[in-house]
């Protein structure tokens, strides 16, 4: 790969630095928007990262130096011809298979069909404003209690309805049979997919972290499902790792090109642009 120079027009004089009063964030000089717009982190990071890419093409001569201090949009064919630049620069090893029957072995129970868990719950929901620290305290007090060996019958079902914010509170915390699909992914890796140690039937000797907040939770049945062939699999796992490979062989080529270009006002490391998924 050629190093980029630190100009966005390959080392042509195209753009001057802008005054350091602007407050728009700039590549090689290159402001992202006009001064007085505000896009939000998302838009403001994708801008970086399709300017990134439009003066790598510059300067590898596949699009056209433009004059001014802001940086251009897009049309659908600078895009296309960006797209192809990266297809060209970028390259991502495809998996062995040995590779994906590893990782058909190591991942079994996410491949599992018709598993499911009877579940009931008692959330200890985050809040705005919420004392993450006294709502743990409680949270882990109420495990205690429901762990203890001398544990009356009955006892989850009355802290779900003091304590849950959950509607299913008003049912003891029942969530009925709950497939991985039907839960937060922290939930499903929690009860579903640790293969060194899986959930039994029971109260889960942990509290459960999700987006939520607090779970205390108990399996009551389990469905073990089946695991279809590695055979059946393959194709699926194939792509799947391709995507992975690819996937991170982009956020290291969006990291190049960052690291080589002045980038004032934005924190790009490890970019990642839609631009080239």
């Amino acid at each position: 790969m050629n190093t980029m120079t630190s100009t966005g027009c390959g080392g042509a004089a195209c753009a001057c630095a802008e005054s350091s009063r602007v407050a728009a964030p700039r590549i090689n000089g290159i402001a992202l928007h006009p001064p007085g717009a505000a896009p939000d982190a998302d838009t403001l990071r994708e801008l970086a990262c399709v300017e990134l890419l439009r003066q790598r093409a510059v300067h590898l001569g596949l699009l056209p130096c433009v004059s001014g201090h802001l940086a251009p949009p897009l049309g659908e064919a600078d895009r296309g011809v960006i797209e192809a630049m990266v297809d060209g620069e970028v390259a991502s090893p495809e998996p062995t298979d040995d590779e994906c029957r590893r990782h058909y072995e190591a991942n079994k129970a996410r491949f599992a069909i018709g598993q499911a868990l009877h579940l009931r719950h008692i959330l200890f929901a985050v809040t705005p404003g919420v004392d993450v620290h006294a709502l743990t305290r409680r949270a882990e007090s109420a495990l205690l209690d429901l762990t203890r060996k001398d544990a009356p019958s009955g006892r989850f079902e009355q802290l779900a309805a003091e304590l849950s914010n959950c509607p299913s509170s008003a049912q003891g915390g029942d969530l009925g049979w709950v497939t991985p699909e039907d839960c937060a992914p922290e939930l499903a890796q929690a009860l579903f997919f640790q293969t060194e140690s899986p959930c039994g039937v029971g109260v889960h000797p942990r509290l459960v972290h999700t987006r939520f907040g607090l779970h205390i939770v108990e399996v009551l049945d389990r469905r073990q499902g089946t695991l279809p062939p590695y055979e059946e699999l393959a194709p699926a796992i194939q792509q799947h790792l391709e995507h992975r490979s690819r996937a991170a062989a982009l956020r290291q080529y969006m990291r190049l090109l960052a690291g080589q270009a002045r980038v004032e006002g934005i924190e790009l490391d490890g970019a990642d642009s839609p631009l080239v998924q």
